[in-house]
């Protein structure tokens, strides 16, 4: 097939690349406390888009403030109305926690309340939903859509239950909520946000070696700035995978993005073998990509990224 130096022939395009279809989530995530302290607020609500921050709020504040970059989107949500959600929210969480202390005669130390809820989307339609809460912990009362009914976890939890189905129109809003409203919700920000979710960030790679000449050495790589979050790190040699001693968490490293690392012990014997490579694997990349260490220098393969 003919190219040129302008690029693929028109008879020969490149492949389209296939649109992202989520899955998507909205989750929100409520935390109750009987005994606030200073940075700990009486009641705190974070709500996510996938893995991102979305909004905070908080009993202090009582505004529904948003993140980077859904604050610079404008039209996204109406967050004076949200505010007012959550307020309300607010009122109801709190009152069921003052339930279940008197339940328990809970009046010594601190006391913990969480609540978490939320949906997903794929290919544009609902593929899951949830919505439970724990108490200093433990699993306390979850929500079964398909019943549809409150299903206690913990004995005070048969209070929250008669309090909360007390009339079955709430049962029913709890299960629209779920399996309407809060889709709805989501496909509303995807308009605003989904390039931003779909975003494809690359990973810088290095590695760094400690020890002395003649001993065991130790060999860190390090992969930086990566979205989304899967990631695969490992060490090779030759062509044989290298069980690493430790590492492989996948941590925030600021700017939406995340950070992971592996750490390998190469002893002198094993220095004077085949060399020691660090493979990474993540979808913004079109190959694996293999950065070498050889003694105390790296090298990367063709397409690398170091710092």
């Amino acid at each position: 097939m003919h190219t040129d130096a302008r690029g693929p022939s028109l008879l020969n395009p490149p492949p389209p690349r296939p649109e992202h279809t989520g899955p998507y989530s909205l989750s929100f995530f409520y935390t109750g406390l009987s005994r606030p302290r200073d940075g700990f607020p009486s009641f705190q609500a974070t709500a996510y888009l996938n893995d991102q921050d979305f909004f905070h709020y908080d009993s202090e504040d009582r505004k529904a403030i948003p993140s980077y970059p859904w604050s610079q989107m404008e039209g996204i949500e109406d967050w004076e109305k949200e505010s007012e959600l959550q307020k309300a929210r607010e009122d109801i969480f709190m009152v069921t926690l003052k339930d279940i202390m008197d339940y328990y005669k809970d009046k010594e130390g601190s006391h913990t309340f969480q609540g978490m809820f939320g949906c997903e989307l794929q290919s544009n339609k609902s593929s899951g939903a949830f919505w439970r809460y724990a108490y200093n912990g433990r699993n306390f009362i979850e929500f079964n859509k398909e019943i549809p009914a409150w299903v206690p976890q913990d004995p005070a939890a048969l209070n929250t239950k008669q309090k909360w189905e007390a009339e079955e129109v709430y049962v029913l809003r709890a299960k629209a909520y779920l399996e309407e409203e809060c889709p709805a919700m989501l496909r509303g920000y995807l308009q605003y946000g989904k390039t931003y979710l779909d975003r494809q960030d690359p990973p810088s790679v290095s590695i760094t070696s400690h020890g002395t000449p003649g001993e065991t050495q130790t060999l860190k790589c390090r992969a930086d700035g990566f979205y989304p979050r899967e990631i695969e790190l490992h060490w090779i040699q030759g062509d044989d995978t290298q069980e690493t001693e430790s590492g492989g968490d996948i941590l925030p490293s600021g700017n939406s993005a995340y950070q992971s690392w592996v750490v390998l012990s190469v002893s002198p014997q094993g220095r004077a073998s085949d060399s020691y490579s660090c493979r990474v694997t993540h979808s913004s990349l079109a190959q694996p990509l293999t950065v070498l260490w050889q003694g105390a220098r790296a090298e990367g393969s063709q397409g690398a990224r170091e710092q």
